[in-house]
């Protein structure tokens, strides 16, 4: 299989008044194409740090400290923040495990999706609407016309959830990081979700790179584990 993304000798660091907390230490780690790679480990051991480096979104006081992120031949870390925005959605997308504070609160759902195709790929606002509707029909939302036209706090966490979705695979991306994608909504709702993004990742033929701690949605869902630890990879195989 082809690496779409290989991760070298990574290191992450929080430099705060307390002292160092190494979040991401030393992690090497390869996604291939169209695989689904689940990180797994307990609350706080590094995994949405590491899923933040790839996309160069490290809070302050977090800084990446050194290794490499080679994503088709390119490494981020050597990028301008303008070629940095230029991939995050169009080729890297990342899933956030609360919708309410990914999206804005005082934008409409359509609009924030259409801001995608309108930013990256220069489509006029009207057209981007539509491609915006669309995409809320593709990621089962009842009504999407109408849909479209609601603010975040007048949707349900699982729709808001889907409308983030909507949004992360306007640009049919070629990683899709999830962080947890399915923490905050209730289990029938969680399965409808994964079924989802199962679908979009065969449909767009990208790679899902899974944030989790559900080891149920592991053993279902994943091609390869990674298990982290204190900010390590511990163990890495087959599901």
């Amino acid at each position: 299989m082809n690496s779409l993304l290989s991760i070298r000798n990574l290191r992450t660091f929080f430099f705060t008044s307390r002292g160092v907390v190494h979040a991401v230490d030393g992690v090497s780690l390869d996604v291939f194409e169209k695989e689904v790679l689940a990180i797994i480990g307990e609350t706080g051991c590094g995994k949405s740090t590491l899923g933040l480096s790839i996309m160069r979104l490290i809070p302050y006081p977090g800084k990446i400290v050194s290794g490499e992120i080679i994503f088709k031949g390119k490494d981020l870390l050597k990028l301008s923040d303008e070629e940095m925005r230029r991939i995050r959605g169009r080729e890297i997308a990342m899933i956030f495990q609360n919708p309410y504070k990914a999206l804005n609160p005082v934008y409409k759902i359509g609009y924030q999706i259409a801001e995608m195709p309108k930013y990256h790929q220069g489509i006029p606002m009207k057209e981007a609407w539509n491609i915006a509707v669309e995409l809320l029909r593709s990621v089962k939302i009842p009504d999407p016309e109408i849909k479209a036209f609601s603010y975040p706090h007048m949707l349900s966490g699982g729709m808001n959830q889907r409308s983030l979705i909507a949004m992360m695979i306007s640009l049919k991306p070629s990683l899709l990081i999830a962080d947890e994608p399915t923490t905050a909504l209730d289990v029938t709702i969680q399965a409808q979700i994964m079924d989802l993004l199962e679908s979009i990742r065969k449909e767009v033929g990208m790679a899902l790179m899974l944030i989790t701690h559900n080891i149920g949605l592991v053993s279902e869902r994943a091609d390869r584990v990674a298990v982290m630890f204190a900010g390590k990879i511990v163990e890495l195989g087959p599901a």
